[in-house]
This record gives C-alpha cells, sequence and structure tokens, in this order.
C-alpha cells in the first residue's frame, strides 16, 4: 500500500495514523494500544513493548470510567516525544505539562471531557457499555491522533 507522508513542524506524520490505530481499535485492542502502538515505534518504542504499556489504560484506566484511553495514550507520546530524560531536564517537564494542558483543552472543547465514563455515558463495567464503547470511542481515537499532529 502506497502511504502519503509528509513532514509537519519536523514530526514525521503518515497520512493514515488516524485509520491504523482506529483499525487497531476495531480489532479489539484498547483505545491507549492504538494510539501509542501507531506512534511508538517512530518513537523508539518496539510494538510488542507498546502494546504491552498500554494494554492497562483502556477502559479509563483499567475499567474504572476515568481518563479515557485516547487521552492517556496521547499523553504517553507527547512525553516519549517531548519527555525529559533526566530529573534535571526542567525545560522538558514543562514542554510537557503545557503540551498535555493543550491537548486536554482541545480534545474538551470537541468531546466536552476526558472521563471514559462520561464521553460513553455510561459504566464501562455495565452490561451494554462494550457495544457503547464500539460505536462511540473511534471518534475519540481519530479525534487524540489529530490533536498530537496539531501540537507537533
Amino acid at each position: 500500500m502506497n502511504v502519503e507522508n509528509f513532514t509537519l513542524r519536523g514530526y514525521y506524520i503518515k497520512m493514515n495514523e488516524a485509520a491504523t490505530a482506529m483499525s487497531l481499535f476495531k480489532k479489539g485492542v484498547n483505545c491507549t494500544q492504538s494510539l501509542l502502538v501507531t506512534h511508538g515505534t517512530e518513537l523508539g518504542i518496539d510494538r510488542k513493548t507498546a502494546f504491552r504499556i498500554a494494554s492497562a489504560f483502556g477502559g479509563g484506566m483499567g475499567d474504572t470510567g476515568e481518563t479515557c484511553g485516547a487521552v492517556t495514550g496521547a499523553f504517553m507520546i507527547i512525553g516519549l516525544k517531548y519527555g525529559a530524560t533526566d530529573a534535571e531536564d526542567k525545560k522538558a517537564r514543562l514542554k510537557v505539562r503545557k503540551l498535555v494542558g493543550k491537548f486536554i483543552e482541545k480534545f474538551k472543547s470537541r468531546n466536552d471531557s476526558i472521563l471514559c465514563r462520561e464521553l460513553l455515558g455510561s459504566d464501562i463495567r455495565s452490561s451494554g457499555s462494550g457495544k457503547i464503547a464500539k460505536e462511540k470511542c473511534p471518534k475519540y481515537v481519530k479525534d487524540a491522533i489529530e490533536l498530537i499532529e496539531e501540537l507537533s
């Protein structure tokens, strides 16, 4: 498959990242995994490690309905790209906090919340929530990918 690529502010972007992440989600991986696997290899994490790291964050932080998995996946990507590599790197820590804040602001402006249970309108552990997630979550995965690209 021929994938068009381009550089946006120094960050290599594949035009089909949103489609890739949404496809992974539709195959049964959680929102966080969808994002981290899609971006992780470009940022130094192999696919297997990305799947493992992100496995506990789906369903709003381990099926608790807290922070949306697409949001936590985006935070991981921001950290991988801009995060501090030692305790003294205050500039990097500040940059990550600023970008996370912008991401939250933009995600909320599109979706009114970053909480899984609010985005789904139900408790992730209730019966029927899986169907609701399959319907609603692809939008949140797509939004998160788009916003990461905007912030880069």
